[in-house]
């Protein structure tokens, strides 16, 4: 993945579902969708410990399928160990019309699982953070 490809990653996005998203200000997940939303993005929680309530002005949703039809996902932010990856992954292929981008964070590897997303015309980032990235890439000018 380039600086090219990062830039064009978050220029063309727009929603933004976090995967693993934690109410608790002090966790990446939430540091992370503060950061995104504060550049403009509109971030959706999900986790299915917390559905239903509010975070960032947003209802957090249980699961990848339980997004509303009418929110149209760009990229989802993976805060889960690689383990569950390839679910989150499958899920994203199959309830996200719209999805274009698989961002798995830092420390966040999962090859078969990144394969199927490639394979399925999207854009794969693995093992890094969009926090760190955006600054970089975007203000940069790559």
């Amino acid at each position: 993945m380039t600086d090219i490809d990062l830039r064009e990653i978050f220029a063309t996005t727009r929603t933004i579902a976090v995967v693993g998203f934690s109410n608790k200000p002090e966790r990446a997940s939430y540091m992370v969708a503060a950061f995104l939303q504060s550049k403009g993005y509109r971030v959706i929680p999900v986790n299915p410990g917390l559905a239903g309530k509010t975070y960032l002005d947003e209802t957090v949703y249980a699961d990848l399928a339980a997004i509303p039809a009418n929110i149209e996902v760009d990229m989802v932010d993976i805060f889960r160990a690689p383990e569950h990856v390839p679910e989150v992954v499958d899920a994203a292929l199959e309830h996200l019309p719209h999805l274009r981008t698989i961002w798995m964070q830092l420390g966040v590897i999962h090859e078969g699982a990144a394969s199927r997303a490639r394979h399925a015309g999207k854009m794969v980032v693995m093992d890094r953070c969009p926090k760190i990235d955006y600054p970089r890439v975007m203000q940069a000018g790559v």
